[in-house]
């Protein structure tokens, strides 16, 4: 009888060990942090922070877990995201979705122009409505629906506090009650509450989004507590014995979700550092497995840490390297493309096919400044663009045109073309050096070209489209948030900085591939 039981077992564990397919995390690349995740029968929807950048809060559809597409963006209009004056540290914090009886909700923290607020919409790709506002502050609200009522958690005063509100008006209908600060770790935010077995599990994150970021949960048979922490918390962070030497780092602030086939899931950011403990793409979205048996704690990988490669069972997933040469009108249209603040759009114009920018001041200003770009989502990519700039005779020359690697406004670096000259410049915080200028004429077509190695980013310029010239090669680490500060990742894209002396530069296409 045991020998049959032993070779049930062994049986079972090399079928459950056949099933599991490798996947890599982050499985949603570059900056996009704060992952909340619901399901509609079998399609999956995610949200994400976007911070000082328009359109925001990128939302993203997979019926896997694994593969993502970008569909909209849930902010898209001025009305629904003020951006005056944000920076990296400012803006749209973490987001959270929820579906409830036929609507999609999305909650956030506008920090600097506004507080929380909730928009609601039929379809996830949009229109979303106007701003409902919230009384309940505090960064990270979440939403919990259940007996046609509608709970309201977040953070002020670093304590979860709960409150019920009118999710058609967002009238607080209860005052606020405190229910958790976690097991002691700094900055007790990001919470969730879930239902399962009875039992009202409350999760946030603790420790700061850095390097002791993790993830902790508390239960209770009452939403409004006593909340019960677990004894085994944190179930997820990277910062332990196990995890210190892995590249994905600063694991925390997730979102459970129940797939169809009844399993467990967690979205969660991590970033990944490169070159030491340097990360310059951002806070990124991962996925791990989670074991939740009946009456238990949730068990995040089986209490492993977090890796780039992982096994579960779920489809195979070949993530082709992004390639792909933007025309100007899809700049203009595809949900990818992003603003610093909100654009001002006589200087974004679509001229004989080809994207004509203007400057309004200087990228480092943080007003509204000329730019448009995408994510960084790998760390190996070609970046090119071509563009011929157009100066006003009469005017003094003081304008720039070219590619920005941008991280916050106090810390970029620009590859352009200003007085008939190609330069790198690095602009970062107190440092401002102007470094490997190549002089000659440019004043017809030049081809501006960004690689990256990992470490390394590599400057070229060609006059003739065939020949580049290397200008200059600066350290990834320059623009990390080690460095540079921010909550964000790198974007990169196409800038015009100046102050009205009349010039202007026209943009024939941009060149992204992933190597």
């Amino acid at each position: 009888m045991h020998k049959i039981w032993f070779s049930f077992v062994l049986f079972w564990l090399i079928l459950t060990s056949a099933n599991a397919q490798e996947y890599r995390n982050p499985v949603i690349p570059g900056f996009h942090p704060d992952p909340s995740v619901c399901r509609v029968g079998d399609d999956y929807y995610l949200v994400n922070s976007s911070f000082q950048y328009f359109p925001g809060v990128p939302i993203f559809h997979s019926k896997d877990l694994v593969r993502w597409e970008q569909i909209g963006n849930v902010l898209d209009r001025e009305s629904q995201l003020p951006l005056k004056g944000a920076t990296s540290w400012l803006g749209i914090y973490a987001p959270t979705i929820r579906y409830h009886e036929g609507t999609f909700y999305m909650i956030t923290t506008n920090v600097g122009n506004g507080g929380n607020f909730m928009v609601t919409a039929k379809d996830p790709r949009g229109p979303w409505s106007e701003p409902i506002w919230l009384k309940q502050q505090g960064i990270d609200p979440s939403l919990y629906f259940e007996n046609g009522k509608c709970y309201m958690v977040s953070n002020p005063d670093n304590t979860i506090m709960l409150c019920e509100i009118d999710p058609q008006t967002g009238e607080q209908l209860t005052e606020s009650k405190a229910l958790w600060q976690g097991t002691g770790g700094r900055y007790p935010e990001g919470p969730h509450i879930y239902k399962k077995d009875g039992y009202y599990y409350l999760l946030i994150s603790e420790g700061g989004t850095e390097l002791a970021h993790s993830l902790t949960i508390a239960r209770s048979t009452n939403i409004e507590g006593p909340y019960e922490s677990n004894p085994a918390n944190p179930i997820l962070t990277n910062c332990s014995m196990k995890g210190q030497d892995k590249q994905i780092q600063g694991t925390g602030h997730g979102d459970f979700i129940q797939a169809a086939d009844g399993s467990w899931w967690m979205v969660f950011l991590a970033y990944r550092n490169f070159g030491g403990s340097y990360h310059h793409l951002g806070r990124e979205t991962c996925l791990a497995p989670v074991e939740w048996k009946t009456g238990g704690w949730p068990v995040v990988n089986g209490g492993e840490p977090i890796d780039t490669l992982m096994r579960a069972s779920l489809p195979s997933v070949d993530r082709s390297r992004y390639n792909h040469k933007y025309t100007p009108r899809e700049m203009m249209s595809l949900p990818e493309w992003v603003y610093l603040q909100n654009p001002l759009k006589d200087n974004y114009r679509l001229k004989h096919g080809k994207l004509r920018l203007t400057p309004h001041g200087m990228l480092s200003d943080n007003n509204c400044s000329t730019f448009i770009g995408r994510r960084q989502e790998s760390e190996k990519i070609l970046v090119e663009t071509e563009m011929q700039i157009h100066e006003c005779d009469t005017a003094a020359v003081s304008s720039s045109f070219g590619l920005s690697i941008y991280q916050i406004n106090d810390g970029h670096i620009d590859f352009g073309v200003m007085e008939d000259k190609v330069y790198v410049s690095c602009k970062l915080k107190s440092l401002d050096a102007l470094s490997n200028v190549v002089s000659g004429s440019y004043k017809g077509k030049i081809r501006l070209r960004i690689t990256s190695d990992c470490e390394m980013y590599h400057f070229l310029c060609s006059s003739d489209g065939k020949d580049f010239v290397e200008v200059a090669s600066l350290n990834c680490m320059l623009v990390s948030s080690e460095v540079a500060g921010g909550f964000t990742g790198v974007t990169i894209g196409m800038f015009a900085e100046g102050n009205g002396d009349g010039a202007y530069a026209d943009f024939t296409y941009f060149d992204y591939q992933e190597q």
